[in-house]
Order: structure tokens, then C-alpha cells, then sequence
């Protein structure tokens, strides 16, 4: 098992929300000693059938424990919502910890308000990143498969592939269909294939309606859903550039780019250096390391893009509150040049006092003028200021 990065309270109720299959049930389950909690699993029928008929059930149940159980381990609250006034009772009325696992907010977030208004953190969890994945990060891989953990524990390529389409099949039956967010399947199917096809672009809201045979609104309604189970989010345009001529369109990045690819159904294409494709694929995962680690270590960070309509874009603008900005630009080359980065350079006026960075796969540190150039790895890690302890 890898040593995940979240820090989870030790003496504090919490919510551990994460998409399906990113280890929140691993994790919470070893942080603790066996015999010092107690684990409820909703996705098994019988123990979800006990407690939807009677939600006060769990009262009796903890009231049964043992004086070494100090912990309820709760995996996927979502399935029973009403479950949440109960756990806010006994969070007021015994010393018992609750640990509350799920993959949606979409069905938590009318019922959750009391718990997370200080009665139960939050905390979420993401697949896993280079850090975590230390001497066994593959640059190739990643691309190639993303992070979801039980990649790491398939050993030939058609395994992996399999998983991935399975993992996407199961997210349209599971987490959507099941839970009666949408009404017709076959529109969301599309919808969300040619949303992962344009994974990590500015949002056309218009292209993606008429590719999936639904309105505009219902467009809309669909990446909330999308947000709501944790799959992706979206990147705002930097709403105060002094620029009049930007896009104010988000952008919207799937969670994971190897789920993106079986989404988009791409699983058949090898990203290859060199090729556009490849470009894309390193810019999301990028993005996403730096946004995913920042909700570890930096949750008061917030991240933007600007693009001009000129087409000058700045892939990612970091506001680090108290500090200086950081201001990206991500290339998926070994080698930079000063010439590459003469288009960041047109921002200098706009942002004088800043940090520029051109974050690439280059083993050799540079600057260019104001922009420093370093490999990926370095880059996130200076940007985020992560310690050595942090690495």
C-alpha cells in the first residue's frame, strides 16, 4: 500500500469524499488499529437494507460497542443520507469519532451542512500522484492509465485497459443511473464521451448539446453532476486580468486522464512524444497534480487559466494568498528554448511582480528573462513551496 498524502484528524469526526476507486476505503481503514473501530460498509445489501429501514439502528450499535472502539467507520454515507442525523446526534451526545467515506455530494450536500459546520471536517482524496507513487511513478504510464490505485496492481496493458473501460461502464450505472440523477442514459453516455474528448479545453457548451442530443441547460445540469461525483471540475478564466479581450468560458478537467481516456474512448491510442495528443495529456495531468496537491498541503490556493483571443494563453495562474502568484506555462518537452516562452512574456505587464514558470519534462534548471524553466516535478514542488518533509 502506498503512504497517502491526505492528512486525515486522528481525534475528530470526518468526511473523506473521492471518487470510486481512489483507496478512501484502504485508507481509513488502516490509519486506525483494527480493534479500535468499527466499520459499517453501505455497499454491501444486508448492512444497507438494516440501516435505510432504520436509520436509529446505528444508535443501538453504538451503544453496543466496546470501551476499545473510539471509531464508526461509515464507507459510501450517500447511499443512506438520513444516516447523517443520526451521526450529528451521537457526534453531540458520546466521545465517539465518526469517519464518513463517499463518492458523491450530490444526494450529502442538503443533509451534510450540519456536520461539516465544524462537527466533521472534510477531506478528499485523489488518485495518486508522483509523490506517493515515488520510485514507482512512470511518466508513460500515467498518461497512458492515470492513477486510480488498482492500476498499480495489474501487470499487462489489456488488464489495465479492461479496468479503466470497466471502471467507466460502472460509473454510468452506479453513481449516475441507479441514483436516478439523469432520466435517459443514452444522452449522458455521450455526453460524457465527448466531454472527455475536449478534457482540459475551454468548455463549448453549444458543440458538446448538439453532440449529445440535449439542450444547453441540461449540458450544464450534466457537468454539475460530474462535479457533484467528484469525477472533474472546473478551471475559471482569471476574472480580474485587465485584459478586455479573454475567454471567460471554464474549462473542465476530468479528475484523472486515464479515466478521461475511457471515457473519450481513446484507450487504443498510445500517447507518444511529440505528438499534440501527448501535449494534452501531459498539460491534464499537470494541472491536476498541482491542483490535487494543493488541496493536501495549500487549501487556500485557487487556480485560474487566461487566454486571449489572440489565442496567448497562460495555462495556469496560482494565487497563493500572501505570496506572490505563480504564473505557468506547461510544455511536454525535454528541451526549452527562449523562444518557446516569448508568448509568457507578453504578461509581464500585467502580472510585474509575479513568479513565472515554464514547467516541462527538462532535467536541466534555466531561466529565461523572468520565467524559470524546470522539470515538472521541481516546478510543483517550488510553486506549492512542499517541503522535504512534505515529499
Amino acid at each position: 500500500m502506498y503512504r497517502r498524502l491526505v492528512n486525515l484528524p486522528e481525534n475528530h469526526s470526518f468526511f473523506l469524499l473521492g471518487a470510486r476507486g481512489t483507496g478512501k476505503s484502504t485508507l481509513v481503514k488502516s490509519f486506525k488499529s483494527p480493534d479500535s473501530y468499527l466499520y459499517i460498509n453501505l455497499l454491501l445489501a444486508k448492512e444497507e437494507d438494516l440501516y435505510q429501514g432504520n436509520p436509529d439502528e446505528l444508535i443501538a450499535t453504538v451503544g453496543g460497542l466496546s470501551k476499545t472502539v473510539s471509531t464508526v467507520i461509515i464507507d459510501e454515507i450517500q447511499k443512506i443520507p438520513k444516516l447523517l442525523d443520526i451521526v450529528h446526534e451521537l457526534i453531540e451526545t458520546t466521545n465517539i469519532n465518526f469517519v464518513l467515506t463517499g463518492s458523491s455530494a450530490r444526494r450529502l450536500k442538503a443533509q451534510s451542512a450540519n456536520l461539516l459546520a465544524g462537527r466533521a471536517f472534510q477531506r478528499v482524496l485523489f488518485p495518486l500522484n508522483h509523490l506517493e507513487l515515488a520510485n514507482d511513478f512512470d511518466l508513460e504510464s500515467k498518461l497512458r492509465w492515470g492513477g486510480l490505485p488498482k492500476i498499480f496492481s495489474l501487470d499487462s496493458t489489456d488488464d489495465k485497459d479492461d479496468f479503466l473501460r470497466t471502471y467507466a461502464n460502472h460509473y454510468l450505472k452506479e453513481e449516475v443511473w441507479s441514483e436516478q440523477f439523469i432520466r435517459k442514459l443514452n444522452p449522458f453516455r455521450k455526453f460524457l464521451e465527448t466531454a472527455a474528448q475536449a478534457n482540459g479545453t475551454i468548455v463549448n457548451f453549444s458543440n458538446i448539446s448538439r453532440d449529445s442530443g440535449v439542450d444547453d441547460k441540461t449540458v450544464k445540469s450534466y457537468f454539475e453532476i460530474l462535479e457533484d461525483t467528484l469525477m472533474g471540475f472546473f478551471l475559471t478564466s482569471y476574472s480580474t486580468s485587465v485584459r478586455k479581450t479573454v475567454y471567460k468560458t471554464p474549462k473542465f478537467y476530468f479528475f484523472d486522464v486515464g479515466v478521461a481516456r475511457a471515457l473519450a474512448r481513446h484507450l487504443d491510442i498510445i500517447p507518444k512524444p511529440g505528438t499534440s495528443y501527448y501535449g494534452n495529456l501531459f498539460e491534464q495531468m499537470v494541472i491536476n497534480e498541482i491542483i490535487q496537491l494543493a488541496q493536501y498541503y495549500k487549501p487556500d490556493y485557487t487556480f485560474n487559466y487566461l487566454r486571449t483571443k489572440s489565442n496567448v494563453e497562460l495555462d495556469l495562474i496560482v494565487t497563493r494568498p500572501g505570496k506572490t502568484r505563480a504564473i505557468v506555462e506547461i510544455k511536454s518537452t525535454e528541451e526549452i528554448s527562449g523562444h518557446k516562452l516569448h508568448p509568457m512574456e507578453a504578461f509581464r505587464d500585467e502580472f510585474p511582480d509575479d513568479d513565472f514558470y515554464c514547467l516541462s519534462r527538462t532535467r536541466q534548471a534555466k531561466k529565461y528573462g523572468s520565467v524559470k524553466a524546470l522539470h515538472w516535478t521541481k516546478g510543483i514542488a517550488e510553486i506549492l513551496e512542499l517541503s522535504s518533509e512534505s515529499k
